[in-house]
């Protein structure tokens, strides 16, 4: 049985409805994303230190402890493959070590799983508005220090284009420099607009060299998704919790 198919059963018979990404990774490649949701479907929060029950739950799935990042919408980036007394302030994480996870923490922004086609380098990376204004993704795939024509993207789930609504400072983060970019929203009422993060993830993988058909992923939507989704712009409980979206390369 493929890997991605063993982890999926896995999770079937944990009794978890968490996501194994369908995209053409190599073998070496083990990657995941959580829901909201437990054994049973109890609600969750991913988040480090804040929920003992996930924290072990997520364990039992991975080789070893992620690597955590303080998480700043900025562009930085951490090696999960070198020890750090604490969490890093970055963005991505990226590892070229068997057995040393990379993990990123959402709640609508979007996560980005990155790989090599022969499985020797992959990267996880969080990517809300500000960050893939910033090119937090063609920073991520420069890191990897391979040809961007060798690179399998994967996008998790975040928050839908018909549930994010922005304003026009995020409109002409985006606009001001990539005309393109237009594309990806739709106005809703007077400097209001519906703006696709998927499809500007795309539009930023594109310029970092990814090709169009590596992309994988997308389509869900963590903000109408409640049953199966934390969401910080729901609010409630929703607005602190977080979902955790790994990938790391087999151990032998």
């Amino acid at each position: 049985m493929p890997a991605d198919a063993t982890l999926a059963a896995q999770f079937v018979s944990a009794g978890v409805d968490w996501i194994v990404p369908d995209w053409p990774a190599p073998a070496s490649v083990r990657a995941f994303s959580t829901t909201r949701n437990g054994v049973g479907g109890s609600a969750v929060d991913f988040a480090r230190g804040r929920d003992a029950e996930a924290g072990a739950l997520l364990k039992s799935f991975l080789p070893g402890e992620p690597l955590w990042l303080a998480q700043t919408h900025g562009t930085a980036i951490a090696s999960a493959d070198v020890g750090h007394g604490r969490a890093p302030e970055a963005d991505v994480a990226i590892s070229r070590s068997p057995g040393k996870v990379c993990a990123v923490l959402t709640a609508d922004c979007l996560p980005v799983l990155l790989a090599d086609r022969r499985g020797t380098v992959v990267a996880a990376a969080h990517a809300g508005w500000r960050g893939l204004a910033s090119g937090v993704l063609e920073t991520a795939v420069g890191s990897m220090q391979t040809a961007p024509a060798n690179v399998l993207a994967w996008l998790g789930p975040a928050i839908g284009p018909s549930a994010f609504e922005v304003g026009p400072d995020v409109h002409a983060a985006f606009c001001d420099r990539d005309a393109a970019a237009g594309a990806c929203f739709v106005a809703t009422r007077q400097g209001k607009w519906h703006a696709d993060l998927y499809g500007l993830a795309r539009l930023a993988l594109g310029r970092a060299g990814v090709d169009a058909a590596a992309i994988s992923g997308g389509g869900r939507c963590t903000y109408t998704e409640r049953a199966s989704f934390h969401s910080y712009r729901r609010g409630g409980p929703d607005r602190v919790a977080r979902m955790a979206t790994l990938i790391w390369l087999a151990p032998g």
